[in-house]
């Protein structure tokens, strides 16, 4: 977010750090959200520039033409470093030591975001809903195209960010937000198998009652298997 004195905006954050995951600095407990870990110089200039919380960041690999937006968590971090999740490093393309591009930025807050899993396993949580909103809370801010990580019950299951309103980036901070959900990229429609040919009808004097009962067994009841039905929050 800007901050304006006077009518005039007192400059921009930007800045390149080499990239680390955060199991560098044992802050595992930050993997399952959107927040990066900046030095304390940061801090400073971003002080000096009037830059108010909360600040939002474009991060971006310039050398695979990647980029994503975060948060940031703390700045504790070792000057020259940041550490992010590993699922954002992922989006990023980047390995560890590599160079990545800070610059701070401001995003819509956010209206509407399609989701989809990536696997169909997502969809055996018995309440994948609040499993997702319960995530969200980690999170200030959603990239087109970017796959977050959900943990639920010690699995990862991966999120794709479809598409955003009112922008490609948003910001989910203090915000309603609608989410609607895509069919997971693995679900695949059941396959029918047609009902067996009837056998041929049964002789004179053996009974009709019979046969037509046989009959009316042997056609089995259409069975409509599985549907993807999307859920909206």
């Amino acid at each position: 977010m800007f901050h304006f004195l006077g009518g005039q905006y007192h400059g921009r954050f930007e800045a390149t750090y080499r990239a680390f995951p955060l199991a560098f600095i044992d802050k595992q407990s930050a993997e399952y959200g959107d927040k990066v870990i900046l030095p304390p110089s940061a801090l400073d200039r971003l002080a000096s520039l009037h830059i108010e919380y909360p600040m939002l960041f474009k991060i971006s690999n310039n050398n695979k033409g990647r980029c994503t937006h975060c948060g940031v968590l703390e700045f504790v971090a070792q000057e020259g470093h940041v550490y992010l999740p590993r699922w954002m490093m992922a989006n990023l393309l980047l390995s560890e030591g590599q160079p990545v591009s800070f610059a701070n930025v401001s995003l819509p807050k956010g209206s509407y975001v399609k989701l989809q899993p990536v696997t169909s396993d997502f969809l055996d949580i018995s309440n994948p809903k609040a499993v997702l909103e319960r995530t969200l809370r980690s999170y200030s801010c959603l990239t087109v195209g970017d796959c977050f990580v959900v943990h639920y019950n010690n699995k990862d299951y991966e999120i794709e960010v479809r598409s955003c309103k009112p922008g490609e980036a948003i910001s989910i901070i203090e915000t309603d937000c609608q989410v609607d959900f895509e069919a997971p990229k693995d679900y695949k429609e059941p396959t029918y198998t047609p009902a067996a040919a009837a056998g041929p009808a049964a002789a004179p004097g053996l009974g009709s009652s019979g046969g037509g009962a046989a009959a009316a067994a042997a056609e089995p009841e259409e069975d409509e298997g599985p549907k993807f039905v999307p859920f909206v929050g």
